[in-house]
């Protein structure tokens, strides 16, 4: 009987065998189709920044960005950057330890309004900004009159950051808070720990590296943010252009040489995101699969 099971199981597993293993011809066609798209579709308009951006020599490539106007809007987008991530991170934790740890009503349209920017145009969701805060709103004459700029301004813009972006952490530490459920805080609350020790040394080192995958994408996504910033912040020049602004304005005015130059910082920083994340899973691969994080 023995024989004849093991019969049938090669029987079967034969074909099975043969239905997932392919040629060596179909392999290189797949992998060549593969290669090509990346190659037109990825490495090809990256390669065209980068030679576009030094086409008048390296000295007219810092001079461009040493120029007074893109200095002003590296140093915005880094501003914006530097608030609107921390923000995120914070929300990102409170909502994903809501979301993850407990069960109350609305959990569900939470969920829902996080993933809200995913599905809304970021031109749409900087025209909110301006309804809210604009002259013509309810909101309007009461900033005019205690003079506080919303739009046109720094605050517009992060706020229109925060909104584009605010999914990032929450949307990593999800699945991953849920992933590991309350074993763990049960465990330290019984010993004595309190709730805020509880939250430092045992939810935030399994969390961390989630957190920190979190915090890149949201950093990549804020400094590269065009179509809500575009709407709030007036492109007033010097003041109110981010990175992705002041592209456009050179490239309009066919100053195509500091177009690309700032443009490649951007995609530097798109690169820079890419390649701490790929090192951060080959130097902790294990303790992120410990942690629930496998890929």
């Amino acid at each position: 009987m023995a024989l004849a099971l093991d019969a049938s199981i090669s029987t079967f597993a034969a074909p099975a065998a043969r239905a997932t293993s392919e040629s060596r011809l179909a392999r290189g066609v797949a992998m060549g189709v593969t290669f090509l798209f990346l190659g037109v579709f990825l490495v090809l308009p990256l390669a065209v920044v980068f030679v576009e951006a030094f086409a008048k020599g390296v000295p007219a490539y810092f001079a461009a960005l040493r120029e007074p106007d893109t200095a002003a809007a590296i140093r915005l987008t880094l501003t914006v950057a530097a608030i609107a991530v921390p923000l995120n991170c914070v929300f990102g934790v409170a909502a994903s330890w809501a979301i993850a740890k407990f069960e109350f009503k609305g959990k569900a349209f939470l969920i829902t309004l996080i993933d809200l920017p995913f599905s809304v145009s970021p031109v749409i969701s900087g025209l909110i900004y301006v309804l809210l805060f604009g002259a013509g709103s309810a909101l309007g004459p009461f900033l005019e009159r205690h003079g506080i700029q919303i739009l046109f301004a720094v605050p517009g813009i992060v706020l229109a950051t925060v909104f584009v972006t605010f999914p990032f952490v929450a949307r990593e530490l999800i699945p991953l808070m849920q992933d590991q459920g309350t074993t763990d805080e049960e465990a330290a609350l019984s010993l004595g720990a309190s709730g805020w020790q509880t939250f430092w040394h045992v939810t935030l080192p399994n969390i961390r590296w989630g957190l920190l995958y979190g915090v890149l994408l949201c950093n990549a996504r804020a400094m590269g943010e065009f179509g809500a910033v575009s709407v709030v912040s007036g492109h007033i020049r010097g003041l109110t252009n981010t990175m992705p602004l002041q592209v456009e304005i050179l490239y309009n005015q066919y100053d195509f040489a500091a177009a690309f130059a700032v443009a490649s910082l951007l995609a530097l920083l798109a690169l820079v995101t890419l390649v701490l994340k790929t090192l951060l899973e080959l130097s902790y691969s294990s303790e992120i699969s410990a942690t629930g994080r496998g890929h």
